[in-house]
């Protein structure tokens, strides 16, 4: 009786279209990642973020916010992830992976995450929902779009000439690994 009971639902489990299966593991990864938030909360490390990066179906490395316990105001979820994952792999580059985030990434996460390249970012919180409790990066966005000459911060371009020679030795250079 209990064996029938088990084998009728794996068989309803197992009819079930691929997309609703492969949600259940996109819910389990995105769980992993607020739970790694909210690690970092209890902890008191940095701010409520977690992520996990996932290549075949495994998570390879993962991350909470630790801005505050490290000094370190690129210690995001998503960075400290990248860099656990890309250990993991002894790669630069994620290709084949996911990126499962508590919240949708700040620009400097979002750009990390771009060179990582993996194949798919998904996010809990939007970055609506991380203004609300402090965590507002819509300046960082409009600096971006802005002019050098109006940002915030001035950037000045100088010895462009002495600088631009690493490049034509970099580029001049066989050896050399593209990324």
């Amino acid at each position: 009786m209990r064996s029938d009971l088990i084998r009728s639902i794996i068989l309803k489990i197992l009819s079930l279209p691929i997309e609703i299966l492969s949600m259940l593991n996109e819910e389990k990864f995105m769980k992993a990642a607020i739970a790694l938030a909210e690690r970092g909360v209890e902890n008191g490390e940095g701010g409520p973020f977690g992520c996990v990066i996932v290549k075949d179906g495994k998570i390879i490395g993962e991350g909470y916010n630790k801005v505050i316990s490290t000094n370190d105001p690129t210690a995001h979820a998503e960075i400290v992830a990248i860099r656990d994952a890309c250990k993991n792999l002894n790669s630069f580059q994620l290709e084949e992976c996911e990126v499962y985030t508590s919240c949708e990434p700040c620009p400097m996460c979002l750009g990390a995450i771009y060179w990582a390249r993996p194949k798919a970012i998904y996010f809990g919180n939007t970055k609506e929902d991380a203004a609300t409790i402090g965590f507002d990066d819509s300046m960082i966005y409009d600096e971006i779009r802005a002019d050098l000459n109006v940002r915030k911060i001035p950037a000045f371009n100088i010895l462009r000439k002495e600088a631009n020679a690493t490049f034509v030795n970099w580029n001049e250079r066989d050896a050399k690994k593209h990324y």
